[in-house]
């Protein structure tokens, strides 16, 4: 079959997804190792045989609802480019909310941050390449998300940001940290949305936690209050219906300052404390 890049775009079929023409784009780019600015310039070019297979095959998987991260092995986050992998949480873009928030609470001064459940390494990454005086760390229990992380951090130039593999603060020193970011598991198990969408096809320990969502939230919070300095600070990404009992979370734990900021949608997403002790 001989089909020109315009063909194959318009004949492709993407039915249940929200963006079903940006979805034939990209990995119809990814087929073709160009850009999307490629597919607008040269959109008489036939492709070759094992390129439209390959493409096809994309499209099949796709339409079983495979996320398009997944399948191109990338995913984009405060405009660093992210290897993404099955056995780590896609980074979505509410996040960002989070990097905003703890860039906001703290200068580019010499600080010690630690990013909990770090997956990908995306906050740690984002941190980092807007604070060069910060010293950035990284945890995940998994092993296979640490090696992800470091290579995230060779790839964006920020071999300065360490990984380790651990449990939350496990190995952490006592009144080492000024900042601890997380975006922690906070699905709760019955949720219905963990049969639908992208969700369905990431790991479940990156997304699901016991007491509907906030058991991860308040181990965080408990053991944070060891590593953190005085007037150290805990920010956590959470649910939109969340804030309040985070909020409630954080104050038992005996921080101050609790705040709740809300995303680009007008939901309360990240909830911030201060140490005090």
């Amino acid at each position: 079959m001989s089909l020109s890049i315009a063909d194959a775009i318009r004949q492709a079929e993407v039915p249940d997804s929200d963006t079903p023409e940006l979805d034939k784009e990209v990995l119809l780019c990814h087929v073709l190792n160009k850009d999307r600015a490629y597919l607008f310039t040269w959109p008489e070019r036939i492709l070759e045989q094992s390129q439209y297979d390959a493409f096809s095959i994309l499209l099949e998987r796709r339409n079983n609802g495979e996320p398009i991260a997944y399948l191109t092995g990338v995913r984009e986050f405060w405009s660093l480019p992210l290897k993404v992998h099955p056995s780590t949480l896609i980074p979505r873009p509410d996040t960002e909310r989070l990097v905003e928030v703890a860039l906001e609470l703290l200068p580019n001064k010499p600080t010690n941050v630690v990013d909990l459940g770090t997956g990908t390494g995306a906050i740690a990454l984002a941190l980092a390449s807007e604070r060069p005086l910060w010293s950035v760390m990284g945890i995940d229990q998994s092993e296979e998300a640490v090696e992800l992380a470091k290579d995230n951090a060779r790839i964006n130039d920020l071999d300065r940001v360490a990984f380790k593999v651990g449990s939350w603060c496990e190995g952490l020193n006592p009144d080492s940290v000024d900042l601890m970011v997380s975006n922690p598991p906070y699905i709760a198990e019955t949720d219905p949305h963990l049969s639908q969408g992208d969700v369905r096809f990431e790991p479940l320990s990156a997304l699901v936690a016991a007491q509907n969502g906030l058991s991860d939230i308040v181990d965080i919070a408990q053991q944070s209050r060891v590593c953190l300095r005085l007037q150290g600070w805990l920010i956590v990404e959470h649910g939109f219906e969340q804030a309040s009992d985070v909020r409630q979370i954080f104050k038992d734990c005996d921080y101050r300052d609790v705040t709740s900021y809300q995303d680009l949608s007008g939901n309360d997403r990240v909830t911030v404390g201060c140490w005090l002790g």
